[in-house]
Protein backbone atom coordinates (compact mmCIF):
# COMPACT_ATOMS: atom_id res chain seq x y z
CA UNK A 1 0.00 0.00 0.00
CA UNK A 2 1.31 3.37 -0.60
CA UNK A 3 -0.84 6.10 0.81
CA UNK A 4 0.14 8.16 3.61
CA UNK A 5 -1.90 9.55 6.37
CA UNK A 6 -0.60 12.37 6.29
CA UNK A 7 -1.02 12.91 2.70
CA UNK A 8 -4.89 12.02 2.75
CA UNK A 9 -4.97 14.35 5.56
CA UNK A 10 -3.62 17.11 3.02
CA UNK A 11 -5.69 15.96 0.41
CA UNK A 12 -9.18 15.29 1.76
CA UNK A 13 -9.48 17.49 5.25
CA UNK A 14 -11.13 20.64 3.44
CA UNK A 15 -13.60 17.63 1.69
CA UNK A 16 -14.31 15.47 3.61
CA UNK A 17 -15.20 14.96 7.04
CA UNK A 18 -11.98 13.20 9.26
CA UNK A 19 -11.51 11.85 12.03
CA UNK A 20 -7.94 11.99 13.19
CA UNK A 21 -7.38 9.58 16.37
CA UNK A 22 -5.06 10.43 19.40
CA UNK A 23 -1.55 8.53 19.60
CA UNK A 24 -2.56 6.21 21.88
CA UNK A 25 -1.90 3.14 19.89
CA UNK A 26 1.16 0.38 19.69
CA UNK A 27 1.43 -1.12 16.49
CA UNK A 28 1.57 -4.81 15.83
CA UNK A 29 1.38 -7.37 12.88
CA UNK A 30 2.97 -7.75 10.08
CA UNK A 31 1.51 -4.74 8.19
CA UNK A 32 2.33 -1.27 9.74
CA UNK A 33 -0.35 0.32 7.18
CA UNK A 34 -3.78 -1.36 6.55
CA UNK A 35 -6.71 0.45 5.35
CA UNK A 36 -10.29 -0.84 5.00
CA UNK A 37 -13.96 -1.22 5.93
CA UNK A 38 -14.84 -0.89 9.53
CA UNK A 39 -16.89 -3.48 11.43
CA UNK A 40 -17.65 -2.00 15.29
CA UNK A 41 -17.61 -4.23 18.19
CA UNK A 42 -18.33 -3.48 21.81
CA UNK A 43 -17.33 -6.35 24.33
CA UNK A 44 -15.48 -6.45 27.83
CA UNK A 45 -12.67 -9.11 28.52
CA UNK A 46 -14.98 -11.40 26.43
CA UNK A 47 -13.96 -12.77 23.10
CA UNK A 48 -16.72 -14.79 21.82
CA UNK A 49 -18.37 -11.70 19.86
CA UNK A 50 -15.17 -11.70 17.89
CA UNK A 51 -14.19 -14.48 16.90
CA UNK A 52 -18.27 -14.67 15.85
CA UNK A 53 -17.68 -11.66 13.60
CA UNK A 54 -13.92 -12.99 12.16
CA UNK A 55 -15.74 -16.19 11.00
CA UNK A 56 -17.21 -13.94 8.57
CA UNK A 57 -15.80 -13.58 5.39
CA UNK A 58 -14.38 -10.08 4.46
CA UNK A 59 -11.72 -8.72 1.67
CA UNK A 60 -11.09 -5.40 3.61
CA UNK A 61 -12.63 -5.63 6.76
CA UNK A 62 -10.94 -3.56 9.90
CA UNK A 63 -12.67 -4.96 13.31
CA UNK A 64 -12.58 -1.56 15.66
CA UNK A 65 -13.19 -3.52 19.26
CA UNK A 66 -13.79 -1.15 21.69
CA UNK A 67 -12.81 -3.40 24.93
CA UNK A 68 -13.04 -0.80 27.62
CA UNK A 69 -9.39 0.06 27.81
CA UNK A 70 -9.73 -2.64 30.01
CA UNK A 71 -5.45 -4.26 30.83
CA UNK A 72 -6.39 -7.23 32.73
CA UNK A 73 -6.95 -9.24 29.75
CA UNK A 74 -6.01 -10.05 26.01
CA UNK A 75 -8.87 -9.78 23.81
CA UNK A 76 -7.04 -10.97 20.74
CA UNK A 77 -4.35 -14.14 20.04
CA UNK A 78 -2.19 -15.68 17.52
CA UNK A 79 -5.47 -18.17 16.42
CA UNK A 80 -7.55 -15.31 16.39
CA UNK A 81 -5.50 -13.06 14.15
CA UNK A 82 -4.89 -16.19 11.98
CA UNK A 83 -8.41 -17.04 11.49
CA UNK A 84 -8.63 -13.37 10.28
CA UNK A 85 -6.21 -13.09 7.88
CA UNK A 86 -7.80 -16.65 6.32
CA UNK A 87 -11.03 -14.66 6.35
CA UNK A 88 -9.99 -11.61 5.16
CA UNK A 89 -9.78 -8.87 7.15
CA UNK A 90 -6.61 -6.21 6.70
CA UNK A 91 -6.35 -4.88 10.33
CA UNK A 92 -7.76 -4.42 13.89
CA UNK A 93 -7.96 -1.32 16.06
CA UNK A 94 -8.08 -2.69 19.93
CA UNK A 95 -9.08 -0.59 22.81
CA UNK A 96 -7.93 -2.94 24.99
CA UNK A 97 -4.23 -5.49 24.61
CA UNK A 98 -3.61 -8.30 22.51
CA UNK A 99 -1.76 -11.56 23.40
CA UNK A 100 0.96 -13.96 21.19
CA UNK A 101 2.72 -10.55 19.79
CA UNK A 102 5.79 -12.40 18.82
CA UNK A 103 3.65 -14.89 16.79
CA UNK A 104 0.91 -11.66 15.79
CA UNK A 105 3.90 -9.96 14.47
CA UNK A 106 4.27 -12.65 11.70
CA UNK A 107 1.18 -12.51 10.34
CA UNK A 108 0.25 -10.70 7.05
CA UNK A 109 -2.42 -7.66 9.19
CA UNK A 110 -1.98 -4.48 10.93
CA UNK A 111 -2.71 -3.94 14.52
CA UNK A 112 -2.94 -1.20 16.93
CA UNK A 113 -3.75 -2.19 20.80
CA UNK A 114 -3.31 -0.42 23.79
CA UNK A 115 -0.59 -3.23 25.09
CA UNK A 116 0.27 -7.04 25.43
CA UNK A 117 -1.56 -8.95 28.32
CA UNK A 118 -0.51 -12.97 28.99
CA UNK A 119 -3.72 -13.74 30.10
CA UNK A 120 -7.03 -14.35 27.27
CA UNK A 121 -10.39 -12.98 27.82
CA UNK A 122 -12.88 -14.52 29.35
CA UNK A 123 -15.48 -16.60 26.98
CA UNK A 124 -19.22 -15.33 27.94
CA UNK A 125 -20.62 -14.45 25.06
CA UNK A 126 -21.79 -10.87 25.76
CA UNK A 127 -20.76 -7.44 23.37
CA UNK A 128 -22.72 -5.49 21.06
CA UNK A 129 -21.73 -5.63 17.38
CA UNK A 130 -22.22 -2.69 15.06
CA UNK A 131 -22.80 -0.26 17.98
CA UNK A 132 -21.56 3.65 17.59
CA UNK A 133 -17.99 3.25 19.51
CA UNK A 134 -15.86 6.14 21.02
CA UNK A 135 -12.36 6.01 22.04
CA UNK A 136 -8.99 7.91 21.13
CA UNK A 137 -11.23 10.92 20.25
CA UNK A 138 -12.70 9.13 17.62
CA UNK A 139 -16.67 8.01 16.70
CA UNK A 140 -16.14 5.29 15.09
CA UNK A 141 -19.33 3.24 13.07
CA UNK A 142 -19.54 0.09 10.98
CA UNK A 143 -19.48 1.33 7.66
CA UNK A 144 -16.77 3.99 7.79
CA UNK A 145 -13.37 3.58 6.50
CA UNK A 146 -10.14 3.42 8.23
CA UNK A 147 -6.54 4.43 7.37
CA UNK A 148 -3.61 3.29 9.83
CA UNK A 149 -0.06 3.85 9.16
CA UNK A 150 3.28 4.44 11.15
CA UNK A 151 2.00 8.24 11.79
CA UNK A 152 -1.21 7.75 12.92
CA UNK A 153 -4.73 6.48 12.38
CA UNK A 154 -7.78 8.93 10.33
CA UNK A 155 -11.07 7.31 9.79
CA UNK A 156 -13.59 8.73 7.38
CA UNK A 157 -17.29 8.30 6.46
CA UNK A 158 -16.46 7.73 2.55
CA UNK A 159 -13.56 5.64 0.70
CA UNK A 160 -10.99 8.03 0.26
CA UNK A 161 -8.73 5.86 -2.08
Amino acid sequence: MTFKTSDLCDQFSQTHHLQIAEPAFQAFGGHSRFKGRVTTVKVFEDQVLIRKILEEKTSDGVLVIDGGGSHRCALLEAPLARLACDHGWVGFIIYGCITDSVEINTLPIGIRALHTHPLKAHQKGTGDQDALITFAGVNFRSGHYLYADEDGLIVADDRLI
